[in-house]
C-alpha cells in the first residue's frame, strides 16, 4: 500500500470524497488515474478529460508510486 502523504501533488481530506486521496484542489481521486492509464488511456489523455491536473501532478504521482517499488524492492530478499 503506498503512502501517499509524502506525495506532494495529493491530500485527503475527511468528508471530502469519503476521505479518498484526490489531486490536490479537486474532487479527482488518484485511483481514477491509475484505472484510466489501466484501460489504455495516455497521461495526456487524462489529463484532457479531467480538469484540474496537470502533466506536473500526474508525473508526481507516477514518481511516488514508483519510488515506493523501488524501495520495496530494494528491501526484498530473494527466496531459496
Amino acid at each position: 500500500m503506498s503512502d501517499w502523504s509524502k506525495c506532494p501533488a495529493v491530500e485527503s481530506v475527511p468528508g471530502k470524497v469519503s476521505g479518498n486521496w484526490v489531486f490536490k484542489g479537486t474532487r479527482l481521486p488518484v485511483y481514477a488515474l491509475f484505472e484510466n492509464l489501466a484501460e489504455g488511456a495516455t497521461i495526456y489523455d487524462f489529463i484532457e478529460w479531467f480538469g484540474g491536473v496537470d502533466e506536473a501532478e500526474v508525473k508526481a504521482a507516477l514518481e511516488h508510486v514508483a519510488q515506493e517499488l523501488r524501495a520495496r524492492a530494494s528491501h526484498a530478499h530473494p527466496v531459496g
